[in-house]
C-alpha cells in the first residue's frame, strides 16, 4: 500500500464525496481588453481563447496566482494553470479557489475534461460552451492531505515526463535535420556525379492532371464510397484513405476524376501550397490538387516525390498571393534531374529508412513521444479516481 492510499484509508474509509464544481468555486469568465489597451509586452499577461499563448500584455492583472482557466473560445476546452497574476480575457473561465480543494489538483483533475469540454462546445457564429457546462462537472473533494500528496506526486511526474519528451524531441529534431541533410546531399547533382544525369520538366515525366469538386448542393454527391482528396490533406504522407467520399454519379457529373495509386500529388493553393503526398489507393481529388503519374520507364515514384519534398521551399516561392498558390503550368515546368532508374531506387531506399524514423506514427521517436504522453495521463487518470461516497 502507497502512501496515497493509506491516506486514503484512513482520512476516508467510506470514500470521498464529489460535488459540483459551481458549488465549490466560482466560474467566472474574464473580460475583453480593447486592441489599444493590449501592450506588445509588459508584466501582465492576458489569455483569451488559447490555451498555451498569451494574446498580449496589460499593466493590471484581475486574477491572482495559482488559478486554473477553461478556454471557452478558440481552442475550445483548454484547461491551463497559471502560478503568475495574470488578465483573463473574455475567451475563458477563470476558477475561484476554495478551502477544501488545493488548486493544483483542481487543475490536475480538470485536464482530464479536455475532450469532454470540447464536445459540448455551443455552434454558433462563434463555436462557445456554456459556463453551466464548467460548474456542472462533477469533482472528488478528498481531505486536503490526500490533496497535497496527488500534486506533490504529479508535479514531480509532469516534471520527469516534460524532461523526457524534451529529450526526445531534441532527438527528432536531429533526427530530422540528419534526413533533410542526406536528402539534400542525395539530390544534389553535380559534376563528376552529374554526368549520368539528364534534366527534365516534370511534365516530361508525368501525366499532369487535377480534379474537382462536385456540386455542394447535392448531398446524394457526398454519400458515397469513393475517396476525394482535398487539399488540406496533403501534407508531407502516404495516403491510404480521406475524410470525405463521393459518389460514382459524383464523379460523373463533375471534374473529380479517378487517378491510379502512387501519383505524386501537389496542393496548388490554400494553406498547403506546394505540399506533396503520395495516395496508396486510387481515388479523386478536388482542383487545388495536381496530379502526377509518373511514367515508370522514365522515373521511380519515390525518388519524385523526395525530390518535390527537398524543393518545397523553391517551389512555394513561385506562387503568388499570401498563400503562395500555385499553377499547374508551374508545376509542370519545373525541372528535375533525372538518373538511373537504379540509382532512383537506390536513393529512395535510403530516403525511405530516414522518413520512417521520423515520421512514422507507429514506429522511430514519435511513437515514443506519444507513448509518453498516453502514460503520464494514464497514471494522472489513476491517481484522480476515487470511490464515491454513499
Amino acid at each position: 500500500m502507497n502512501e496515497i492510499e493509506k491516506l486514503i484509508h484512513e482520512l476516508c474509509p467510506d470514500g470521498v464525496e464529489f460535488r459540483k464544481l459551481g458549488e465549490e468555486v466560482g466560474v467566472n469568465r474574464g473580460k475583453r481588453l480593447t486592441k489599444n489597451e493590449l501592450l506588445g509586452n509588459g508584466i501582465y499577461e492576458v489569455y483569451h481563447g488559447s490555451k498555451d499563448t498569451p494574446l498580449g500584455y496589460y499593466t493590471e492583472f484581475n486574477v491572482p496566482n495559482n488559478t486554473t482557466i477553461v478556454v471557452n473560445t478558440g481552442g475550445i476546452g483548454g484547461v491551463k494553470f497559471l502560478d503568475k497574476n495574470f488578465w483573463c480575457s473574455d475567451g475563458s473561465f477563470w476558477l475561484g479557489q476554495s478551502k477544501n480543494i488545493h488548486p493544483k489538483f483542481l487543475y490536475y483533475f480538470l485536464s482530464q475534461f479536455e475532450d469532454y469540454f470540447e464536445s459540448k462546445k455551443r455552434i454558433g457564429g462563434v463555436p462557445t460552451i456554456d459556463r453551466s457546462v464548467v460548474e456542472n462537472v462533477e469533482i472528488p473533494v478528498p481531505p486536503l492531505p490526500i490533496q497535497e500528496k496527488i500534486v506533490e506526486v504529479l508535479d514531480k511526474f509532469t516534471e520527469l515526463e516534460a524532461e523526457l519528451e524534451a529529450e526526445l524531441e531534441a532527438e527528432l529534431e536531429a533526427r530530422r535535420k540528419q534526413y533533410e541533410y542526406y536528402r539534400n546531399k542525395l539530390l544534389t547533382f553535380t559534376p563528376p556525379n552529374e554526368q549520368n544525369v539528364r534534366w527534365y520538366t516534370l511534365g516530361e515525366i508525368a501525366q499532369i492532371s487535377s480534379g474537382g469538386t462536385p456540386k455542394t448542393s447535392k448531398k446524394e454527391y457526398y454519400q458515397g464510397n469513393i475517396p476525394w482528396l482535398r487539399t488540406q490533406e496533403v501534407d508531407w504522407k502516404e495516403i491510404y484513405d480521406t475524410e470525405i467520399k463521393i459518389s460514382e454519379e459524383a464523379v460523373k457529373n463533375s471534374s473529380a476524376k479517378w487517378i491510379p495509386a502512387n501519383c505524386i500529388i501537389v496542393a496548388m493553393y490554400g494553406a498547403t501550397a506546394a505540399k506533396a503526398c503520395i495516395n496508396r489507393v486510387p481515388l479523386t481529388t478536388n482542383q487545388a490538387c495536381c496530379n502526377l503519374q509518373i511514367d515508370s520507364n522514365k522515373a521511380y515514384f519515390k525518388y519524385v516525390y523526395f525530390w518535390i519534398c527537398n524543393e518545397y521551399e523553391k517551389l512555394k516561392a513561385l506562387g503568388q498571393g499570401t498563400q503562395h498558390n500555385l499553377n499547374a503550368g508551374q508545376i509542370k515546368n519545373y525541372k528535375i534531374p533525372i538518373p538511373p532508374l537504379s540509382e532512383q531506387h537506390r536513393i529512395a531506399d535510403i530516403l525511405n529508412k530516414f522518413e520512417a524514423l521520423t515520421t512514422s506514427l507507429q514506429d522511430g521517436l514519435p511513437a515514443e513521444i506519444e507513448a509518453r504522453r498516453k502514460q503520464y495521463q494514464y497514471y494522472r487518470n489513476k491517481l484522480l479516481s476515487f470511490e464515491r461516497k454513499p
